[in-house]
């Protein structure tokens, strides 16, 4: 496996923003997919590369076997590995980590969060629901506001398109509207174009779609989430890291 990336993943939006970025730059990796209902990330031998057993991990055989975890953190090595989707100058990168650090920070634990007491929760509390859902939505309109004025949220196309777009585009599964906000619909109309992009959300494939709403699998797939949050086992959209 020398000069290959051995992705250690599951189909939700932190996995898909790896595999997204492997596509996007070409690196050779092969994937490993890990049963979360199983609780494969709690195994020593994955917990030797997270500590914290949260997917995805990556392990880079060409660096001397070396283990990345955070999907941000992994992010930003990858880029730096290859010079590609983030700039190297100080203030563009620290665009490109400001966005990044928006979405790490806010985007998805709003949205996990939201997908917990909307879909997943055995007990609905609505003001819990209310909360993440408003400031998810909060979230969305700040997006759209800065994206008015720009084609990508760093300047070019980077790591922090990738970040967002992953979660963005399962607004759905978790309740949020993205109506009224034309210019967050541009965006992640033109990343989800993209063909490494259309490969990435496929490695591997989610077991529904979490883009629409009302298909076929979509009560089994959330009774398996609540049944993993009821035995303490983080569920398939709260698997982050």
């Amino acid at each position: 496996m020398v000069g290959m990336i051995t992705l250690y993943t599951a189909p939700t939006p932190n996995g898909h923003k790896a595999s997204i970025a492997l596509e996007e730059l070409g690196l050779p990796y092969e994937m490993r997919v890990l049963d979360l209902s199983k609780g494969e990330q709690k195994q020593p031998q994955f917990l030797a590369i997270n500590p914290n057993g949260r997917i995805p991990a990556i392990v880079d055989h060409d660096a001397e076997d070396f283990a990345v975890f955070e999907s941000g953190a992994i992010l930003i090595y990858l880029a730096e590995k290859t010079g590609r989707l983030m700039p190297p100058d100080p203030k563009g990168r620290s665009r490109v980590i400001q966005w990044l650090m928006f979405q790490m920070g806010g985007v998805g634990p709003m949205m996990g969060q939201a997908n917990v007491f909307y879909r997943y929760f055995p007990t609905k509390i609505p003001a819990a629901i209310d909360r993440y859902q408003g400031e998810s939505r909060r979230l969305f309109e700040v997006l759209d506001s800065h994206l008015a004025h720009h084609e990508w949220l760093a300047d070019n196309y980077s790591i922090a398109d990738i970040a967002n777009w992953a979660w963005v585009r399962t607004h759905r599964w978790s309740g949020v509207s993205v109506d009224g906000l034309p210019h967050l619909k541009r965006w992640r109309d033109a990343i989800r174009a993209r063909p490494a992009v259309q490969r990435g959300i496929q490695r591997p494939p989610s077991a529904i779609d979490l883009t629409r709403d009302g298909e076929s699998g979509t009560e089994q797939f959330a009774e398996q989430a609540r049944s993993m949050l009821m035995t303490g086992t983080p569920t398939p959209q709260e698997t982050r890291s």
